[in-house]
């Protein structure tokens, strides 16, 4: 199936981090409730219809955009580079790929300038911008605190029917790979990518697409997220619990999703590791371990294998859902995924040195 994409001649652009990400709602009042009233991302400007948000520790204008529209879907995937040169670099890169490309000086969004933005190989709208309003951040503005507060955008989850070819991709594109799933076949099922120095600023899940999967938002300490469940219980909207809170086994996070007023899907997510050293090795998954998605106890909802969010092209149309044809994760693992035995056949699971409920 796999068609790869062709590497372009020109260097890719210079990407620092994944920064922000624009979605459509259809009703911005709901929306904000979720948003700011739940989860505490601060506003930093808003409109009859649109609202910019931003998480504690930043100091750009904004981690996220809520605009006004009339089908639920990811208008972008924003990423920063490393300086305006970058933006250049994008326009040519992309362009050699025979991509869709557009440029606007003064920026799509308030508070961002200079910026390209794409239909990717994948069929996913990205952004590179460099230049940016600077706003106040707030880590110190202690009165602002909530107990389950969100720090940072950390990463973005995209799904695409065809893994390795959009792998290949993202790897031209100066992303590593810190972790994946296979199995014996040599199929990839999903990647963890990075650019900053963590697992992952995006990540590629095998299924229909292109779609978003999820946008995360990290928190300092996993009780911050437990506050955030106990905050959903009390407003009666723990329905909009989808899976979680638990351990990951890919990248050790502990997490929780949520799903807005839209179905747009939110990982609450902390306590990953470092991968900025060169030779940081990549950690692959047998598909059919069932401590890669959840390291103890929580069986994987189906609907998070089949249910995201969709993406739209630069004309503000969604992009077609294309069907993956190699068997799907959920294929693999319906029925057992998430528990957390992976004993060998005979063994008890028990670890040495160690008997079931008592230390030897």
């Amino acid at each position: 199936m796999t068609n790869f994409v062709p590497t372009p001649t020109v260097p890719a652009p210079d990407i620092v981090r994944c920064a922000y990400m624009e979605i459509v709602v259809t009703d911005l009042a709901k929306s904000r409730a979720f948003y700011v009233d739940l989860l505490g991302l601060h506003v930093t400007e808003e409109d009859e219809n649109n609202i910019y948000l931003r998480s504690l520790e930043e100091f750009i204008h904004h981690n996220l955009v809520l605009r006004k529209g009339p089908i639920a879907a990811v208008a972008a995937f924003a990423y920063r580079v490393k300086s305006p040169a970058e933006v250049d670099a994008a326009e040519a890169y992309y362009k050699e790929l025979g991509c869709r490309v557009e440029r606007r000086k003064e920026g799509f969004t308030k508070g961002i300038g200079d910026s390209v933005r794409v239909e990717d190989p994948l069929g996913f709208p990205y952004e590179f911008f460099y230049d940016v309003e600077h706003v106040e951040r707030l880590t110190q503005r202690y009165d602002l605190y909530s107990a389950g507060e969100l720090v940072r955008l950390d990463h973005f989850n995209q799904v695409t029917p065809d893994v390795p070819r959009g792998r290949k991709y993202l790897e031209d594109l100066g992303f590593r790979v810190s972790e994946d799933i296979q199995d014996s076949d040599g199929v990839t099922y999903a990647a963890w990518m990075h650019r900053k120095q963590t697992v992952h600023d995006t990540a590629l899940t095998g299924g229909n697409g292109p779609r978003m999967h999820h946008v995360a938002f990290a928190t300092h300490e996993k009780h911050n997220i437990i506050q955030i469940c106990d905050k959903m219980g009390a407003l009666r909207i723990s329905d909009r619990i989808e899976r979680g809170p638990g351990r990951h086994g890919v990248s050790n996070a502990f997490y929780l999703y949520i799903l807005d007023p839209d179905g747009h899907r939110i990982e609450i997510y902390t306590q990953d590791y470092y991968t900025g050293d060169p030779d940081n090795p990549v950690i692959t998954w047998d598909v059919h371990d069932n401590q890669r998605r959840d390291w103890w106890g929580n069986p994987v909802v189906p609907s998070w294998y089949t249910e995201a969010s969709l993406v739209l092209d630069l004309d503000g149309n969604p992009q077609p859902v294309i069907e993956r044809e190699e068997k799907s994760e959920m294929a693999v693992t319906v029925g057992a995924d998430g528990f957390s035995y992976t004993r060998k056949e005979g063994t008890d699971g028990a670890v040495e040195g160690f008997k079931l409920g008592a230390q030897v």
